[in-house]
């Protein structure tokens, strides 16, 4: 059976990436990684996803990034809750890239022919590293990155969000079943989400948007 590592946030684009793998063949290794987010409860929510899809491994990797200059690391920047021109400050210097290359690790070590990643290029905060290019652009790095690689192998990095809106990636999720109550999308912690950072507000206005169509 082949195999995917998949990144898992908490979220629903993460979810509903590890679903899609899973529906597509692949035997999931769920990666979640604990950076020092201000949002503790996405871990425990990415371990209720794993059970949820009954994933055959869930590793948490921690990792402290809080060094980084974010709002979603550093106690004394707070979270944005107005749009802003621009990269937001809620953007962690070289995320993506740091977790996508432990996953790569990961893929090898294991004999993974993907890694899954939620990002998405649409209904986003501006990060550069979820862009089309940029995913593009890792995809050469890793065909020249590994052994495996190199010696005539294949590891997919495999973005099925990437050109849906919020909307269309909720929709999605509920046709195959995904129980979004288990997921968290807030960039703050709490007992509920905050409903005004730019993560609570593109989901509000997804939800609204599904509800004005239905």
């Amino acid at each position: 059976m082949k195999k995917a590592v998949c990144l898992v946030s908490g979220g629903i684009d993460s979810f509903l990436t590890a679903k899609i793998a899973k529906d597509s063949g692949y035997e999931i290794y769920l990666l979640t990684f604990d950076y020092g987010q201000k949002a503790r409860k996405e871990i425990e929510c990415a371990k209720k996803i794993a059970k949820f899809l009954n994933a055959k491994e869930h590793i948490i990797f921690k990792i402290n990034l809080s060094f980084l200059k974010s709002a979603l690391t550093r106690k004394e920047i707070k979270i944005p809750e107005k749009k802003v021109k621009g990269i937001p400050l809620t953007y962690v210097p070289a995320r993506n890239t740091i977790f996508i290359s432990i996953a790569l690790g990961y893929a090898e070590t294991i004999e993974a022919d993907a890694i899954f990643i939620g990002v998405n290029s649409i209904d986003f905060s501006g990060y550069p590293d979820c862009k089309p290019i940029y995913i593009k652009r890792f995809q050469k790095l890793i065909d020249v990155a590994t052994k495996k690689t190199v010696e005539g192998g294949k590891i997919k990095l495999i973005t099925p969000l990437l050109n849906l809106s919020k909307a269309e990636i909720i929709k999605k999720a509920i046709s195959l079943g995904l129980d979004l109550s288990i997921t968290w999308s807030c960039y703050k912690n709490g007992k509920k989400m905050c409903g005004k950072c730019p993560s609570c507000r593109i989901r509000e206005k997804a939800m609204k948007e599904i509800k004005r169509h239905s």
